[in-house]
């Protein structure tokens, strides 16, 4: 083992198989700006053209690099490419998203790439990842469509269904403008990797990266990339998995879709539902309302108030939805000061107070007529219901206000939030 990095090395010999263990070639780049970051799992047939790849696009760019090779490979693919002068991280076989976890803490690049061992994405064609970097993009996403795909390079399930299909929901659901958000060569800056603190240790990491650097605000460019089909003798690792494979990554991306950004289901359509509930409980608290032939009765109320309740609910559920995934710490601040805790307390308390002021005529009657409910149809049941609404609300309100500002105790006071 050479290099300039003696606790490094000395790491890598005693760190145990479980662990990561760096391996460093002969001649090691001293002070990289960017580093190419690399899973590879039994590549031995390619790795050694793909290094030669990744250093002749180094050199085209004009910068000084790394590669990262983070390898779980069973056959020779370590060693071939640490001799074709590759970094190489050895780490358990754990998932595609976990390599880029576990490699975080070597990177010593300002900017780093990535991409597939395989030789698909074309690595000799650096400069324009750079070229964005250096005018302060911190993501930069490749893209086969905006580049040039290979003939037999993409099933046509994915390049015709799967792939725009997912990239228009992301995209309809993020406010986005990706044309390939499963382009697996990309770049980030690595401050905004290591805050993006990726979770993911399969296939929907690429999806997560896509939709945190949202989340984050990352100034971000799009730049075209050749892709190329697999080598003969080559099986990718969705063949490899069996024909359900691609399915599968697509329903774990889609999921992770829904999953950061649970406020489009939830946020807004709560309001919506909210409004109308109130829309058709509000003018019959008076008693039934006959529009020509149509009345509107005692259980259309029970309608909109169930409905006023299910969007009440799910408008807390879309703020909390914000809150969880907003980096920023802007949403919560927002929700803290709409939620400012004497003020939505005061409201909570008269809002439930009227719902109780509401109901006790119904409670008297329903005490009068010896512990029976008069029929449906007089003034006293339709404000009954409505005080129900009322006592739902105002208690609900409360919760999520204690709710809210308990999220002080994980995230602390934000100054701008505080108030009463």
């Amino acid at each position: 083992m050479q290099g300039n990095e003696p606790s490094a090395r000395l790491a890598a010999e005693v760190l145990p198989a479980s662990q990561p263990e760096l391996l460093l070639p002969e001649h090691d780049e001293a002070d990289p700006l960017v580093s190419l970051v690399v899973p590879a799992l039994d590549e031995q047939l390619n790795i050694t053209e793909f290094v030669g790849w990744c250093h002749e696009g180094l050199k085209a760019a004009g910068v000084a690099g790394e590669v990262l090779i983070v390898d779980s490979s069973s056959d020779d693919t370590a060693a071939l490419a640490r001799a074709a002068g590759a970094r190489v991280l050895r780490v358990p076989r754990r998932g595609l998203g976990r390599a880029y976890i576990d490699a975080l803490a070597f990177v010593r690049g300002s900017f780093v790439i990535m991409g597939d061992a395989d030789c698909t994405y074309d690595f000799r064609q650096l400069s324009p990842f750079i070229a964005a970097y250096r005018e302060g993009a911190q993501f930069v996403m490749g893209s086969r469509f905006a580049g040039s795909i290979e003939a037999g390079a993409m099933p046509p399930l994915h390049r015709y269904l799967g792939t725009p299909i997912t990239t228009w929901i992301l995209n309809r659901l993020y406010g986005s403008r990706f044309s390939d958000i499963h382009c697996g060569m990309r770049g980030i800056t690595r401050d905004a990797l290591a805050a993006m603190g990726l979770t993911s240790q399969s296939w929907e990491y690429a999806s997560e990266m896509v939709l945190k650097s949202i989340r984050m605000g990352l100034r971000t460019e799009e730049v075209p990339v050749s892709f190329y089909k697999d080598r003969n003798g080559r099986l990718s690792h969705h063949k490899r998995s069996g024909w359900t494979s691609p399915f599968k990554a697509a329903w774990i991306n889609l999921r992770t879709m829904f999953i950061y950004n649970g406020e489009y289901f939830a946020l807004r359509p709560g309001v919506a539902l909210f409004a109308l509930g109130l829309l058709l409980v509000l003018p019959l608290s008076a008693g039934p309302i006959r529009i020509g032939a149509v009345t509107f009765n005692l259980f259309t109320m029970l309608f909109g108030v169930a409905l006023a309740i299910l969007g009440l609910n799910s408008f807390f559920f879309g703020c909390f939805a914000q809150i969880f995934c907003d980096y920023t710490g802007e949403a919560r601040a927002r929700w803290l000061r709409v939620f400012r805790y004497t003020r939505a307390t005061m409201l909570s308390a008269a809002t439930f107070l009227a719902g109780l002021g509401c109901c006790v005529p119904l409670v008297v009657s329903f005490l009068e007529r010896h512990f029976s409910l008069p029929p449906a149809t007089g003034v006293v049941d339709h404000l009954g219901i409505l005080g129900i609404l009322f006592l739902t609300a105002g208690f609900s309100t409360f919760c999520f206000t204690l709710a809210v500002h308990a999220t002080e105790v994980r995230f602390g006071p934000r100054s701008e939030a505080r108030g009463v």
